[in-house]
């Protein structure tokens, strides 16, 4: 089972919000998925990323990919520099 971390929409018509989700790379954007890592809402402006960087490391080492968008929201948040970080042994 091949786990991504991508953004699963919620919110209505015009006025979206997103959660941060570790999913089952063949099941549907808004489907099921195994863990909920973080909220991001694009509406707020900078402060709108809520995230457990625990679980966004935990999925990072057993081998999750991120998509564009999540992974440019965990950089912003410092996670991809710890998960290289931690590669390394540093």
């Amino acid at each position: 089972m091949m786990v991504k971390l991508r953004l699963r929409r919620m919110g209505k018509k015009g006025q979206p919000f997103y959660r941060i989700v570790a999913a089952d790379s063949r099941s549907p954007r808004d489907g099921r998925f195994i863990e909920e890592i973080g909220t991001y809402n694009p509406i707020k402006g900078e402060e709108a990323v809520e995230l457990n960087r625990e679980a966004a490391l935990k999925w990072l080492k057993q081998g999750a990919q991120p998509s564009d968008t999540v992974r440019s929201i965990l950089s912003r948040e410092g996670v991809m520099t710890a998960f290289h970080n931690s590669k390394l042994g540093k």
